[in-house]
């Protein structure tokens, strides 16, 4: 159309577009929903698209879900980081574990200043609304989160403290391996997955062969019952008995040439105000969420597996959570 105004000429503007004219915005959010169980090429192929056509599209639906969630006010939220590439590249990604959604995706690392982003971005009238910060023992997002939000109480996710558990029974297993020869191996071939799974999770081929190991080792055999019995701290309602019950735990640990699980009782003690945090009644929150979204941003990961593409990486982990438009 000519303008009258300034004697140029316009196109009209309809609502009903996509971003790409060629495309009404009810196809682009079906284009949206289909991807949010197929691949761009799975897509392209079924409607008879390009490639490059299909992932805009999707991108237009993906920023459409975020437009309609509108800004975060979160008052309690996770804090972990994911690797996006080999050669140590991270990236953070902050949940609501509230709302039960990741919010936040960025930095170029996991330093200090890669999280002061994300309390930049939130602004310090809703930092002061934080009241508690789930995280890992990693050093910078705790002192981040003490100058950014002072408000906010820190608690150490257990998952990654069950994680260290592992890792210590797991050198245990190494050592005794390499003490013993001969036949007395044979036990221990395969038995990783055994003894860092809860028995609950193996076959009955897996807990018969698990029986007999821990039956011809004895100093294994005390690392993965300890390494069991720990998960009780975090059932305890008051720190006290917490505490009582660590105690009892460490001291189990005397005599019995387990170094590997004497350091991890350090890193506990050095670490235990943000493990007792979880006694109190309103920081009972659950702890599983940040674990469950690392494995749906591994599984997205992989199915755009050779994608370099950071925006739609980032948008598809913000609105995995979302509900379909």
């Amino acid at each position: 159309m000519d303008c009258p105004h300034c004697g140029g000429v316009k196109r009209e503007g309809l609502e009903w577009l996509a971003d790409n004219p060629l495309y009404t915005k009810r196809f682009a959010f079906l284009v949206g929903r289909r991807c949010r169980t197929a691949t761009i090429k799975d897509v392209a192929r079924e409607l008879r698209l390009d490639w490059e056509t299909v992932k805009e599209l999707e991108k237009q639906y993906m920023r459409e879900q975020l437009r309609r969630v509108g800004t975060p006010a979160p008052e309690v939220i996770g804090i972990d980081e994911i690797s996006i590439r080999k050669g140590h590249s991270y990236r953070i990604v902050v949940s609501d574990l509230l709302r039960r959604r990741p919010i936040w995706f960025g930095g170029q690392g996991r330093a200090e200043e890669d999280l002061d982003q994300f309390y930049a971005w939130l602004k310090p009238k809703k930092c002061r609304r934080i009241r508690l910060a789930v995280m890992d023992m990693w050093k910078p997002f705790g002192n981040s989160t003490r100058r950014r939000a002072p408000g906010a109480a820190i608690l150490f996710d257990k998952f990654h403290i069950m994680r260290h558990l592992g890792e210590a029974l797991d050198r245990v297993r190494k050592s005794e391996y390499a003490r013993l020869s001969g036949s007395q191996r044979l036990f221990f071939k395969g038995q990783k997955y055994a003894l860092l799974s809860h028995q609950e999770n193996l076959t009955l081929d897996g807990r018969r062969a698990l029986r007999e190991l821990l039956r011809m080792n004895r100093r294994l055999n005390v690392a993965y019952l300890l390494k069991e019995s720990f998960g009780q701290l975090w059932d305890y309602q008051r720190e006290a008995w917490a505490r009582k019950f660590f105690e009892n735990w460490k001291a189990a640990l005397k005599w019995q040439r387990l170094k590997p699980y004497q350091k991890f009782a350090e890193m506990i003690e050095t670490h235990w105000d943000g493990i007792a945090a979880y006694c109190q009644p309103e920081n009972k929150v659950s702890l599983g969420f940040v674990e469950g979204l690392n494995n749906k941003i591994r599984v997205i990961q992989r199915r755009a597996y050779g994608l370099r593409d950071e925006e739609y990486l980032r948008l598809k982990v913000l609105t995995c959570m979302l509900p379909e438009i």
